[in-house]
């Protein structure tokens, strides 16, 4: 919650990315992000996930806090992108996420994602391993595309996969700022 409400704030308060805009929380999970955004100001935000059970949490948190008016969720696998009919190319302002990402069970799902946002929206806030971040800059520059480390945070990541070998660990996380040039 904390990651997520330091995204929010920074890119509201530095930037005006939030508020009054048009939000696309990708991989929204919970909807963490996306409710944020709603109690920030945002009129529309639509959150997409392709786990349906985390979905269903996302709703019933949204119903709880009121954001239900504002905030939709969308079922989809964005490895495969988001379907022309939901979403033209450039139809959000702004685009939040915190990707998986996708050092051993997927690698490169973090990119995929990223990829995807920069379809949807001319700015991108999101969370990636500080480790790849030569990688994430020299991608996104070959996309046309400008990145920004706004903080290097710590984020303790806990144990989701079978190949985790620990019950958590403490990751250095880059909080990112791309958009388009």
């Amino acid at each position: 919650a904390h990651l997520a409400a330091c995204l929010l704030h920074t890119a509201e308060t530095s930037y005006g990315d939030i508020g009054r805009k048009v939000v696309a929380d990708l991989g929204c999970g919970t909807g963490r992000l996306s409710i944020g955004a709603s109690l920030l100001g945002a009129p529309l935000v639509v959150g997409f996930d392709v786990d349906p059970d985390a979905l269903d949490v996302a709703v019933n948190n949204c119903e709880k806090v009121g954001g239900d008016e504002c905030v939709d969720f969308v079922q989809c696998d964005l490895t495969y992108g988001v379907p022309g009919r939901l979403a033209p190319p450039e139809f959000f302002d702004t685009v939040v996420m915190n990707p998986p990402f996708g050092t051993k069970a997927r690698p490169g799902v973090d990119m995929a994602f990223l990829e995807q946002a920069l379809g949807l929206s001319p700015v991108v806030y999101s969370l990636h391993k500080t480790s790849t971040r030569a990688h994430v800059v020299k991608k996104v520059s070959s996309w046309g595309a400008d990145v920004e480390v706004l903080a290097e945070l710590r984020y303790d990541l806990p144990k989701t996969y079978r190949f985790h070998r620990q019950n958590s660990v403490d990751i250095a996380v880059d909080f990112l700022r791309v958009t388009k040039r």
